[in-house]
């Protein structure tokens, strides 16, 4: 059996066995417990009651988080020569349309977030195989695909995540970092789990919040009581 470091030792001092932690406990404590050296991103793990397989059951959604993520989010925005500058006083990174998309065919997609416009889609389309696996296709449904380009980038700045639940039912995301006062943390969840829970599917018969998890990059999670968010 492999010897505990002084790390993993001080962690599991912290940690109660088999406690349901409230959602106040949880931010608190995932703080103490981080121990990398650098801002670790603080994570929410959501297992819903449903079946991702039906198209009825699918939760996908957007949501602005009061604190944001504490990530600098790069921005492409992928737009017409009348719209380049707006894009560019709301704050995105990259700017422009032709050479842009050449760059991508050519594999680049050093870029967090890629934003446009209705009207040009059926040039970014091409490149879905490509952004889609990255998770980088703009989407209308993420409001990433829109006519309102400065207000979208501001948003994506400001702290706006899109998730959607994977195939095995569980909403992953990032909602803020270790260096997040733990009241930030906590609002923070509260408002993603709010978003959540208004998108339950009609379809959806008995628990749907099963179980939730707060982490931080390499630490342990911390399972968190449904009943203590309030939400």
């Amino acid at each position: 059996m492999a010897k505990l470091t002084k790390k993993q030792k001080f962690v599991l001092e912290k940690l109660e066995h088999g406690k349901l932690y409230t959602l106040s406990e949880a931010a608190a404590l995932v703080k103490d417990i981080t121990t990398v050296k650098f801002d670790a991103s603080v994570d929410i793990d959501v297992r819903l009651g449903i079946d991702p397989r039906k198209s009825n059951q699918m939760v996908r959604g957007v949501v602005s988080l009061p604190h944001g993520t504490g990530k600098e989010v790069r921005v492409l925005a992928l737009v017409t020569p009348d719209k380049e500058a707006e894009a560019k006083e709301a704050g995105a990174d990259h700017v422009g349309l032709d050479e842009w998309v050449e760059k991508i065919k050519g594999g680049w997609t050093d870029v967090d977030v890629i934003i446009t416009m209705p009207s040009v889609m059926g040039k970014i389309g091409q490149l879905g195989r490509l952004l889609g696996p990255r998770g980088l296709m703009p989407n209308p449904k993420s409001g990433t695909v829109t006519m309102e380009i400065g207000k979208a980038v501001k948003e994506v700045k400001q702290g706006k995540i899109d998730f959607k639940v994977d195939k095995a039912g569980i909403v992953h995301a990032a909602i803020g970092k270790v260096s997040f006062e733990p009241h930030k943390i906590v609002e923070n969840a509260r408002e993603f789990l709010s978003t959540i829970n208004k998108l339950k599917p009609a379809s959806a018969k008995g628990t749907y919040v099963r179980s939730i998890f707060l982490s931080s990059t390499m630490s342990p999670g911390l399972k968190v009581d449904p009943k203590s968010l309030e939400v």
